[in-house]
């Protein structure tokens, strides 16, 4: 079966909101453009200058309810607006100063009074990734769709927070390659390293409720804890839906 891209997800406010795209364009050495873009640091924060660990932001391995977020971000205003179950919709701009107030009134009560609760919105020159350099997660829907028989639960991939989806690999095919080149239309991807993943992928991201054992379930099938590659972008180009991926 030949591989394709299935799914092009973007995150542009880390752990606050995910949005579909159709297409996208891709730069050499770059993250997806507007993934990442802005996190949102808590009290405790201790920033560096430019990229920082993901312990200073707020997120959905500590904060559940922010995984049920969804988002729709225009880049020629550079508003995004805001969606969730417990919410009415918020539109703001993240760069703005005087939009602060608003937006962390409406993620109050998000995070658990007992967490290091949100205090401003950040961005850096490089995507606010959970790796040092600028990542592209790749993700295979056969793999959760393996890991959803063995858990006996639906499993959204949304819960993976992944940017590419693939249609067409064998299950955990994605691990044989790291090291490797993929071709997506007119980009190429080399693939980096695994994803270990953590508390977040056991929520429910329609409820924004702890829903389903994922890391259990990993450990005690495979023995790790991983779910998907982070890639880098080692040739820029268009890649869009329904794509072939080809291993080069």
């Amino acid at each position: 079966m030949t591989a394709r891209l299935a799914h092009i997800c973007r995150h542009p406010i880390k752990s606050h909101g995910r949005e579909d795209l159709a297409s996208v364009r891709l730069l050499a050495g770059e993250a997806l453009p507007w993934d990442r873009h802005w996190a949102v640091a808590h009290e405790a924060a201790k920033l560096r200058a430019g990229w920082s660990p993901c312990v200073n932001f707020a997120r959905g391995a500590k904060a559940p309810a922010l995984m049920a977020i969804a988002c729709a971000f225009d880049p020629e205003t550079a508003t995004i607006t805001l969606t969730h179950p417990e919410r009415a919709a918020l539109t703001f701009r993240p760069d703005a100063a005087e939009d602060l107030p608003r937006f962390l009134d409406w993620v109050r009560g998000l995070t658990p009074p007992e967490r290091a609760q949100p205090q401003r919105i950040v961005s850096a020159p490089q995507a606010m990734t959970d790796t040092e350099f600028p990542s592209i997660s790749i993700l295979n829907l056969a793999s959760n769709r393996e890991l959803e028989a063995r858990m006996g639960m639906t499993l959204s991939p949304h819960r993976w927070r992944g940017n590419l989806w693939v249609e067409g690999w064998a299950p955990w095919a994605e691990f044989d390659l790291i090291g490797a080149k993929l071709r997506i239309g007119d980009a190429v991807l080399e693939v980096r390293e695994r994803i270990t993943r953590c508390n977040a992928t056991k929520v429910n991201v329609t409820t924004g409720r702890i829903s389903g054992d994922t890391l259990g379930a990993l450990q005690a099938s495979y023995g790790h804890q991983d779910f998907g590659v982070y890639a880098v972008v080692t040739e820029g180009g268009t890649i869009a839906l329904g794509q072939e991926i080809e291993v080069i």
